[in-house]
């Protein structure tokens, strides 16, 4: 590993033979929660150990053991709670939470698992040992560039400070559910475009991919044709007061005049993945159509269907099992959570993971100052923390108290 570790190689052994599948009346139950924590260490010392190009021990860890599977489906799991739980929940009467800090946790679990799952299936034995499962990631990733050309169609991007990730600890801790609603929507767009990058590495494996995931790629889903509707609509470029723009590390950046030329990191996965599936000698000879080939064809995703078979008609009831059993957590276990995600997110390993430097919290310069009590937000000036102290005084008080309990 890099000179910087998060995890010691024993560790991470024993945090990827513990990841297991929750039901979805559990997510955000306190194992849920622990498993989560686990999986965010996982993905910042996989984010460290690709920067520092000294071996995958986080990759092989999870193929070793089997795990890609299991993740592909969290990652559908907590999709399928955000969109029949979630606004089920938001809705019922009695939901008025002092603390909207859980139920974040679980809004953010999305995002998670995608950088993870982006990080290691630049790896092509990842893909072959997701099995079965490369069909529901390949509907899931449709599903998210799908509603990326939607939105590009009808309003264009996301403003900067939508899209600008953050984790846990940076956010505030108490807004309205609504509010949190918003948030999960606008997180969607970074989730997108990790799903592409996932998408494109899948389209690496062409040679090895079986018929019903080239069929559900190539004719189910048309993939070209929506390829060519992101590059059409190029929903990651963006010009603002007259300069051009480009989403890249989870912020929009400005663009010099003598890079414009050429292409981002975005038009990149989505070229790459079009000469995959339409240039490659693989796609275009793997369908032979003997018998066992139609019925190979007739194989379809089962994660999502099974997930949505089994709580079918009891969305309310889980709404209300978490409202009582997992969204109303004392103000103990609220400080007991903000220490553990501040042994989580360590600075060091932030701040090694960063794509650029840090920027104000409130008007998005350069920053070099942080707040002194939380030591999660950055500002550029004294004026600018006064200024955004209205929206960031929760969750820094919080966060502190996190610090004393330790």
């Amino acid at each position: 590993m890099g000179d910087l570790e998060l995890l010691l190689p024993g560790e991470a052994a024993v945090l990827v033979r513990g990841l297991r599948s929750f039901p979805l009346r559990e997510i955000g139950s306190e194992g849920w929660n622990q498993q989560h924590e686990n999986l965010e260490k996982l993905n910042m010392q996989a984010i460290l150990d690709a920067t520092a190009s000294q071996g995958e021990p986080i990759q092989e860890l999870l193929v070793t053991h089997g795990k890609i599977p299991m993740l592909v489906e969290e990652l559908i799991a907590v999709e399928m709670w955000k969109q029949k739980v979630f606004p089920v929940l938001c809705r019922l009467e009695d939901f008025k939470p002092q603390n909207t800090f859980p139920i974040y946790m679980v809004v953010h679990h999305e995002a998670s698992i995608i950088n993870l799952l982006e990080t290691v299936f630049f790896h092509k034995e990842v893909c072959e040992s997701a099995e079965d499962a490369v069909l529901d990631l390949i509907d899931y990733c449709h599903r998210k560039l799908t509603l990326l050309v939607a939105r590009s169609s009808h309003g264009g991007p996301p403003e900067e400070e939508e899209c600008q990730s953050s984790t846990p600890m940076q956010l505030e801790h108490h807004v309205a559910p609504q509010e949190l609603q918003k948030q999960a929507e606008l997180m969607q767009f970074e989730i997108a475009s990790k799903a592409l990058s996932v998408l494109r590495y899948i389209t690496d494996c062409v040679d090895s991919l079986s018929l019903s995931t080239l069929n559900r790629m190539l004719s189910t889903h048309n993939l070209p044709c929506l390829l060519v509707e992101l590059l059409e609509h190029n929903p990651w470029s963006r010009r603002e007061g007259g300069k051009l723009q480009q989403f890249e590390g989870g912020r929009w950046q400005t663009v010099a005049p003598s890079e414009q030329q050429k292409l981002s990191k975005l038009d990149g996965q989505v070229w790459i993945a079009l000469y995959n599936l339409l240039l490659s000698h693989e796609a275009r000879a793997r369908y032979c159509f003997t018998s066992f080939a139609k019925g190979q064809l007739l194989k379809i995703p089962e994660i999502w269907e099974r997930l949505e078979r089994e709580n079918r008609g009891k969305w309310q009831a889980i709404a209300k099992y978490q409202l009582r059993h997992v969204f109303s957590p004392s103000e103990q276990d609220l400080q007991l959570q903000a220490r553990r995600w501040a042994e989580t997110y360590r600075l060091d390993v932030l701040e090694a993971i960063a794509p650029e430097r840090p920027r104000c919290a409130y008007c998005s310069a350069e920053a070099s100052k942080r707040c002194s009590r939380c030591q999660n937000e950055w500002y550029c000036c004294r004026e600018c923390q006064v200024k955004h102290w209205e929206k960031h005084g929760k969750a820094c008080v919080l966060a502190a108290q996190g610090d004393r309990a330790k």
